[in-house]
């Protein structure tokens, strides 16, 4: 690597971990400033979840269109394991996170065989499959779901059933989450990840199993999408079919292109954005799609690579 390589990788590298200070401190404070910390945290998990699909999309060039059963399942799995099983809230997030991650596999293994439109609609219809399951399955209580979670004590100890104790928590896996996803964005297996998705034919010339590296992404994306999903179930003590629809596959899709495709800060950005819209248009009911949809038809022409790709490119800084 030249010194010229070098100061701009470095640039690069202070740049992000400014832009990560200042989303942390916004995310400690805010609470202190007055925003609701349910909102927050809401925004948080989204954020999570567009992370991690972006990490499939974005950086393996693969497009799922069925990410929701990875939420949703985690979801229920969470809470079922903290009501009717009595776990602790930290057992119940990591048994959670351990079934979307088996489900990654599982679905991955079949979906990884194909590329393109075909890989997007296997998923779809493999989480179709999954939302008609849980339609169906007693312990999830169909239209219902499974209401009234407990979120329970923190290692036994601290109470989480305040917002004040709860925040915290939901900070600290989020911002942990983002980490992970920063670290293998910019480790080794990253960068063939990269590769594949501009050139898998050179890819395999050159040594590469990528079906393998695919299905170690897909799988990682699942698990970090289980661990938004199981977090999210605590938060607002329910578990509904609404987080394993496709829709809600649509929406994850629409964060991750309106923050910037591809780049580390804007899933965060478009996820903000979405549950924001979501939040104060909430009172002019079924319209909110139309206005999502022309908000985001306007953000696509006036920002081509998103609200943070084209900052970036503004600032000739990768965010």
């Amino acid at each position: 690597m030249t010194q010229s390589h070098a100061s701009t990788a470095a640039g690069a590298a202070r740049s992000q971990w400014i832009a990560f200070a200042l989303m942390a401190a916004f995310l400690a404070i805010a609470p202190l400033a007055g925003v609701y910390p349910i909102f927050l945290m809401k925004v948080m998990c989204f954020a999570l979840f567009a992370c991690a699909f972006n990490l499939l999309i974005g950086f393996g060039g693969l497009l799922s269109f069925g990410h929701a059963m990875f939420l949703g399942t985690a979801g229920y799995a969470s809470a079922h394991a903290a009501k009717a099983w009595g776990f602790t809230p930290e057992l119940a997030i990591l048994f959670a996170t351990a079934c979307a991650a088996l489900l990654g596999l599982v679905t991955g293994l079949l979906a990884i065989r194909r590329q393109g439109i075909y890989f997007a609609m296997i998923t779809l219809a493999l989480a179709q499959m999954i939302y008609f399951f849980y339609l169906q399955a007693p312990f999830t209580g169909g239209e219902d779901g499974i209401q009234a979670v407990p979120r329970g004590r923190l290692l036994g100890l601290v109470s989480l059933d305040s917002a004040a104790t709860m925040y915290p928590l939901v900070l600290a896996i989020f911002l942990g989450g983002f980490l992970l996803i920063w670290r293998v964005v910019h480790s080794p297996f990253g960068h063939v990840l990269k590769a594949i998705r501009e050139n898998e034919a050179r890819a395999t010339s050159l040594g590469y199993d990528t079906d393998r590296y695919k299905l170690v992404a897909y799988i990682l994306s699942a698990t970090l999408a289980g661990l938004a999903g199981g977090t999210k179930a605590l938060v607002f003590q329910l578990a509904s079919l609404t987080d394993v629809y496709w829709t809600m596959s649509g929406e994850v899709v629409l964060m991750t292109l309106l923050g910037g495709l591809g780049t580390l800060f804007g899933p965060v950005v478009g996820a903000a954005i979405i549950v924001t819209m979501q939040n104060y248009l909430a009172q002019i009911g079924a319209w909110v799609t139309v206005v999502q949809g022309l908000i985001f038809v306007v953000c696509v022409m006036a920002f081509r690579r998103g609200v943070v790709g084209e900052l970036a490119h503004w600032l000739k800084k990768p965010l």
